[in-house]
This record gives structure tokens, sequence and C-alpha cells, in this order.
């Protein structure tokens, strides 16, 4: 099971969401607003930048950060979308 650390929750406070363990096998967050469910984010097996923060450093977590904004350029910018929350929430 993914624990959800203190960076998304932060980033979810923002966004004025709040965040909870998936119900989703597949998934590592669900997000809610309002009480209601919208997003269900973070695919099982990847890791992510406060992942890659505790795990690998600084550096390392950067990288990876940079290297997933170029790769999800198109659609992380879609207001509501998956990818939103999931750039938003987890990079």
């Amino acid at each position: 099971m993914y624990q959800i650390k203190q960076y998304t929750r932060d980033q979810a406070k923002k966004l004025n969401v709040t965040v909870r363990a998936s119900t989703n096998k597949n998934k590592k967050i669900d997000v809610f607003k309002d009480k209601k469910k919208i997003s269900s984010i973070g695919a099982k097996g990847y890791s992510d930048y406060p992942t890659y923060m505790q795990t690998k450093g600084k550096k390392f977590a950067d990288e990876r950060r940079r290297l997933y904004k170029i790769r999800h350029e198109k659609t992380r910018h879609v207001k509501g979308s998956n990818s939103y929350f999931a750039d938003q929430l987890l990079w």
C-alpha cells in the first residue's frame, strides 16, 4: 500500500482537495473535492517526486521531476484532469 507523503498532502491543501489511499488496486491516490471523488492518480509500481526525495535524494528527484514534466507536457496543464492532479500532487 502506498504511503501518502507530506509533500502530497501540502500540495492537496493548496489545490483545496483532499487525498486518500486509492481504492483502485492499480493507483496510489484518490483525489476528492467536497467529499466527491474526482480522480485516481499515480500508477503503482512507479515512483514519484516525494518518494525519490526520500530514497534517492534531491538531485536525483529533481532530474526525475524534470523528465516527468517533459514527458507529460501535453496533458498536465488540463485543469481537473488525472494528469493535472498527478503533476500537481505527485510531482
